[in-house]
């Protein structure tokens, strides 16, 4: 049995870099394809929001002398050629899926509607949700705190290259220990970054939890809708 029916799978745009530099790395991209497959397999509803950050990031080309909402609206076209990428792979394995754009983009994509969203979940298609909350100053993290609530996700599962939420960097920390669950009011106190405070507040105002995995490692996100512990769950 699976433990959640529907869910809402937040990826990186770093994480699709794999061993590249910059861009998609196509081995990285079928293997999270791949994983999806297995999800969906299982029976469970499937949406997807992506990040734009191994393409283009909105905060980063401010610094560059970039208009900060002409930055960001480049930061949402990112995301959705994140997303037609995976798209484009998921169909190389036989998973139907449909982009949705947060802003009108026919015909690369058709503009949200939860509606439709449900519809096209319930019916077994991916549902790929891209252009961010389709709004300047606003991150993928909160879109898809937005969007896992709109299509009335169970979970959030946040896809990183760590094995879940650490009481300090495990990257530059070796004593830093895994939490295997947390409330969202001890990640803020203890200043944890697992997304923005805005997408975070959304989460915890709405009773949305969130976990945090190793999308890295093959199998991983068929074990998690399985309910094995592999990562961190962030709730009440």
């Amino acid at each position: 049995m699976i433990k959640y029916k529907r869910i809402l799978l937040k990826l990186s745009g770093e994480s699709l870099l794999g061993n590249e530099g910059y861009g998609i790395d196509s081995k990285r991209l079928n293997e999270y394809s791949e994983q999806i497959k297995e999800l969906v397999g299982a029976g469970t509803e499937v949406g997807i929001v992506i990040g734009g950050g191994n393409i283009f990031r909105g905060l980063s080309g401010v610094t560059s002398g970039f208009d900060r909402v002409k930055g960001d609206q480049m930061g949402m076209l990112a995301t959705v050629i994140n997303s037609l990428a995976l798209q484009s792979s998921l169909s190389n394995l036989k998973v139907k899926s449909v982009v949705f754009t947060a802003v009108r983009m026919e015909p690369v994509g058709e503009l949200f509607n939860r509606d439709k969203a449900v519809d096209y979940m319930t019916a077994g298609k991916v549902v790929i949700l891209s252009g961010g909350t389709g709004n300047p100053f606003f991150t993928t993290d909160t879109a898809s705190a937005l969007r896992a609530v709109e299509i009335g996700a169970e979970i959030i599962l946040k896809g990183t290259r760590v094995d879940g939420v650490y009481s300090a960097d495990p990257e530059k920390d070796p004593e830093a220990t895994r939490f295997n669950q947390i409330s969202f009011d001890e990640v803020i106190k203890r200043e944890l970054n697992v997304m923005d405070l805005t997408a975070f507040t959304m989460c915890k105002e709405n009773n949305l939890p969130i976990y945090v995995f190793d999308m890295n490692k093959k199998g991983n996100l068929l074990k998690v809708i399985n309910g094995e512990n592999i990562g961190t769950l962030i709730g009440k």
